[in-house]
């Protein structure tokens, strides 16, 4: 069974900096991971993608965010990170990770993390 595991969540000042990390661990059934990616949903509103990083290492962002969010991956770790730094309130969300994972005998599905809340606010 795979699992994307979140953490790195909090509450932070305005200005503040914040690492979120998510792992995939399946039991040595993981066969290969493509896109990982971060999302969030605030109250209210829909989930909306953050940002995204290819098997490669190409990486898209959403305006909102771009130039204070880093998105990063670990291949070797199965482990995607999303620096936040600059944190504003209206960052305010649950931030998610999904996986698109190649997963022996179950094929390609896409895996979402718990979610790990972060809060901004001083």
């Amino acid at each position: 069974q795979v699992q994307l595991v979140e953490s790195g969540g909090g509450l932070v000042h305005p200005g503040g900096s914040l690492r979120l990390s998510c792992a995939a661990s399946g039991r040595g059934s993981i066969f290969s991971i493509y896109g990982m990616g971060w999302y969030r949903q605030a109250p209210g509103k829909q989930r909306e993608l953050v940002a995204a990083i290819t098997e490669g290492g190409n990486t898209n962002y959403a305006d909102s965010v771009q130039g204070r969010f880093t998105i990063s991956r670990d291949n070797y770790k199965n482990t995607v990170y999303l620096q936040m730094n600059s944190l504003a309130p209206e960052d305010t969300a649950v931030y998610y990770c999904k996986s698109t994972i190649n997963v022996l005998s179950r094929g390609v599905n896409d895996y979402w993390g718990q979610g790990t809340q972060v809060t901004v606010s001083s």
